[in-house]
């Protein structure tokens, strides 16, 4: 046989009658079976594209994660920032009506008195060692003058000490240089409150005769006509009758804590005025008890 001389035709049709059967079982097969060549494959791109789903997901869950936790944070601080600014104006609110109150217990006050009268406000506390004072943003300018008396609504602060233009010394009656003439409201006994210290005073001259109890409200008794009569100055804390003293030993606490104030009253004229009546009638404190009074010692 001549090889060089090969029939094409001949080959092309055996070629033919071969492949016919395999054609011929591959389109009996079933549509959902696979040929046993292609599971690899299949098998292959199915993990593949299980992976990239699974790293996409992923990928998209912790985008969405870290989006959220940006927002949650902004929102965060935009709710800090709001609680802070309710607050301050929390706060801001609180300290005008503390204001409010104090100023219409000022006005009150001034409208039941006749006594001429010029509001300040405490604009600082002297850091003196020789005096205890506050300072005042009223002065000469307008009518304040030396020795003029300084109250509250709640009692006696001191008098004015050293008188400027715009501003004034008020020396109080915690001073060791100060000096008030008292009454016991309760049995009229009658002595010199005298400062002692940054939140005390002593009751001096006070004859050993008299009714004194821890707890008596002492008031003014307005021999100069500085202060109104009647008016509160200090509290006794604690009586004792020495043996052989002169007089009775009274410490007492002012009624007036220099350290809270923030307005007060000038007295340029106190008119005699008598708030003995008033006092009375606003007094707390219950009567003291007979145990708590003057000890002999």
């Amino acid at each position: 046989m001549n090889w060089f001389n090969f029939d094409l035709r001949k080959a092309a049709a055996w070629l033919m009658a071969a492949l016919l059967p395999l054609v011929s079982i591959n389109m009996q097969q079933r549509p959902a079976s696979q040929p046993w060549f292609d599971q690899p494959f299949s098998l292959m791109a199915g993990l593949v594209q299980d992976g990239f789903f699974s790293f996409s997901d992923g990928v998209r869950g912790t985008t969405a994660l870290y989006l959220n936790l940006i927002n949650i944070k902004r929102k965060n601080q935009q709710l800090v920032e709001s609680n802070q600014s309710l607050q301050a104006q929390l706060l801001e609110m609180n300290e005008l009506r503390q204001e409010n109150d104090r100023l219409a217990k000022l006005l009150d006050f001034q409208a039941q008195t006749k006594m001429q009268m010029i509001a300040a406000r405490v604009i600082s506390r002297d850091l003196l060692t020789d005096h205890a004072t506050i300072r005042l943003d009223k002065g000469t300018h307008h009518g304040l003058k030396a020795g003029q008396a300084v109250i509250s609504t709640e009692g006696v602060v001191g008098y004015i000490f050293r008188p400027g233009a715009f501003t004034s010394q008020v020396l109080l009656i915690t001073d060791r240089y100060s000096v008030i003439d008292g009454v016991v409201a309760r049995s009229r006994a009658r002595g010199i409150a005298e400062g002692k210290g940054p939140d005390a005073l002593t009751f001096r001259y006070v004859d050993k005769s008299e009714d004194i109890q821890k707890g008596d409200l002492i008031v003014t008794s307005s021999i100069d006509n500085i202060f109104p009569k009647g008016f509160p100055v200090a509290v006794v804390e604690e009586v004792e009758n020495k043996q052989y003293a002169a007089s009775l030993r009274v410490e007492l606490k002012p009624v007036v804590d220099p350290d809270k104030l923030e307005e007060v009253f000038v007295i340029t004229n106190a008119a005699q005025e008598d708030l003995s009546a008033r006092v009375a009638g606003a007094e707390a404190p219950a009567a003291p008890a007979p145990s708590e009074g003057v000890q002999p010692q």
